[in-house]
This record gives C-alpha cells, structure tokens and sequence, in this order.
C-alpha cells in the first residue's frame, strides 16, 4: 500500500495551486471543472496533490468550508492487487463507512478499481485505488468535475520532493487506541512505535502505525490537556483531521534554503536545542552544524551505531487557520552489510523539539498568523 494522492479542499483552488508552484516547485497535470467546482492536481516527484474549491454555495466542497477550515479532505491509499480492494470492502460491509461502493473504470490502455470510505472520525475520507496499466489521476468521481491533463506542466529536472514520507491525524482525547486498532482492523495497518510527550504546558500521546505492505505510515496524535495544540488543532478543525503532510528530500539544507527563498516560513528552534545536538558527537562538521541552525531543522540518529542521520524541518500553518503544515524530512542513507539502507523510525529527541516549538507557536499565532506561507 501506497499514497496515491491527497485531497484538498480550500477557498481559493487557483490561489493555492498557485502557491504550491512558485513556492514548493509543484507543477500542474490536470486539471477540470464543472458547474460547481474547479479541480486542480498538482506533482512533484512522487507526490501527487488535489486542490479543489466552490464555484458556487450549493455543492461539497462548499459544505464542508462552511464548517470547517481548509486542509486534507481525503486521504487516497494505492493497493498492489485488486483482490486486496475486495478484501477491504468485505470488511467494511454493513459498517457504514462505505460512502462509494467498489467502482471500475475502463481506459484506452489501462484500468482503475476503487471504493471510498469515511475515516476515523467522519471527516476524514479514504479513496482505495487499483491501477493497472496506463490511468488517469484522479477517478472519475460524483460531484467533482472530470479532469483531464494540461499542457505547460514541466517537472524540475531533478525534484527536489521525491516522496510522501507519513500523514499525521489528530483524534479526541481517548480515541488513539480505538483509532489505531480501526485502521490494523480494517485497513491493515500495524502499531510501531509509541511516544508519550509531556512538558510544563501541555502534552500528546502518539501512535505511529506502518502498513507491512508498502511503504505508508500514519502517526496518530491524541492531546493529554485541554491546552495542547492538539486539542487546539480539534476545536478548530471540527474533529478529527490531518494535522500535517511530511515531504521526503534527499537533501533538505538544499531543498529548505530554496523554499525560503521562495517565501516559505519554518518554525523557529531555539538555539538551546543545538548547543544540547553538538554535545551528542553526530557525525556533522562545523560547516554543516551552522547550515542546519540557521534553517531551524531538527536533527537525531536511530541508533548512534549507525552513521546516519534523521533530519526535519516544519513550517508555519500555510492556510487561514492555524491548523495545518508541511513538513520536510530526510532519512540519510548508509550501507550495512552490503546493503544501502536509510534511517527509519521517528526521532523521540525530535519528536519532543518539535512539540516545544509547535507551543510557541501557539502562542504567538494566538495574536497574529499570515496564511499559506
């Protein structure tokens, strides 16, 4: 199992579409419209995103912004075989989280299988999809326009996103441990690792869950006080939702100095956490030790046998309310008998920075936030 995509649904598609080109250097390959809504998907390496927005009051897209902020509306997974579709549908049966049935669609010289189901929560959907030889981006899918591909979209030479790494959701206080079996239930997911994150102000409890099929993992978060940003993040929201999208890089100083120019703002680590990270003997020069600082990316090991480093970096909410971000992440790679191999898991040390950060940030957007960027 896979990523196939991930949908949208914000105020402004052509804004927003636009932005995600200039300043993250996606660039379009299809697009469509109807009466009611304008489609846009967007590609960057492996990273494939739908923007949707309301031409009018009456349809989906605007009902769901009348209640709720923009940010990730479906969260589409990719199966290897069809039979794993039926198997998923199977399971589903009478539990009325199947908004559309199994569907198949025929092309010249390919074809698409797929079903739709509700999330953990409601909100949140999930398009599962089969592809077999040449496909469209986007299945055909009511109330949404059929999208077809456009012309000028050139992708960079060398993409400097190859990749969905994870997609965090953020549930209830008391909903991690029936969310997580949900998705090993019906979607096949399994539990890795577990973080329990505490400081002065507030705290979180996260489950991070992989698919042993593929290469898809799902961190969950539950708040532990009514004060966290998590449970900010909820009462915002209107429930359950995606928290935020981690992009993989092969190279994140690179990728992260390009972004900024481009106008993409980062949250701020305080000096403090890198005079803690040089004491800790990472195998990083001097040189590379300022680059790091001053682009505010965290950094930690999987084990400190192994020479390579998990570095992440996360931006400023990029829509009108402070909910969602991106994240950008590289696991370095290093050969171990014989074999090339990249860091896995989810740095604690990291995990810890980044909530510290994420409270500050709290903080000071309770007085003033500038969307989408």
């Amino acid at each position: 199992m896979r990523i196939d995509h991930i949908h949208f649904f914000v105020t402004d598609g052509e804004i927003t579409q636009n932005w995600f080109q200039q300043t993250l250097g996606f660039h379009p390959i299809a697009q469509g419209r109807n009466h009611h809504v304008q489609t846009y998907v967007l590609a960057h390496g492996d990273i494939r995103f739908v923007i949707s927005s309301p031409l009018t009051r009456a349809n989906p897209v605007a009902d769901f912004l009348k209640c709720h902020p923009a940010g990730v509306v479906d969260l589409a997974f990719q199966v290897d075989e069809p039979e794993d579709l039926i198997q998923m549908m199977d399971q589903l049966e009478g539990s009325g989280r199947i908004v559309t049935s199994l569907q198949t669609e025929w092309l010249l010289h390919g074809k698409v299988q797929w079903l739709q189901i509700k999330g953990w929560g409601n909100l949140l959907r999930h398009t599962l999809i089969y592809r077999s030889g040449d496909t469209s981006p986007l299945p055909v899918m009511p109330d949404f326009p059929l999208v077809v591909p456009c012309p000028g979209g050139n992708p960079a030479s060398t993409p400097l996103l190859v990749g969905i790494d994870h997609v965090v959701i953020n549930v209830p206080d008391g909903e991690l441990v029936p969310c997580s079996q949900w998705y090993s239930q019906f979607l096949g997911f399994q539990p890795r690792q577990l973080f329990t994150i505490q400081t002065n102000y507030s705290g979180l409890r996260s489950q991070v869950l992989v698919h042993p099929k593929g290469s898809v993992q799902l961190p969950i978060n539950e708040p532990t006080s009514t004060n966290s940003q998590i449970q900010e993040f909820l009462d915002l929201n209107g429930g359950t939702g995606v928290q935020h999208i981690a992009l993989q890089t092969l190279d994140i100083i690179g990728a992260i100095a390009q972004f900024r120019h481009h106008g993409l703002t980062f949250l701020d680590v305080p000096p403090t956490y890198y005079e803690l990270q040089q004491s800790q003997n990472f195998p990083l020069t001097a040189e590379q030790w300022e680059a790091i600082s001053s682009l505010h990316i965290l950094v930690d090991q999987q084990e400190q046998t192994i020479p390579a480093l998990l570095m992440q970096a996360f931006t400023k909410p990029i829509f009108e309310q402070p909910t969602f971000f991106l994240e950008l992440i590289q696991r370095q790679r290093y050969v171990l008998q014989g074999k090339l191999l990249e860091v896995q898991g989810f740095g604690e040390g990291n995990f810890r920075a980044l909530f510290t950060a994420m409270e500050q940030q709290q903080i000071s957007q309770k007085n003033h936030h500038k969307p989408l960027g």
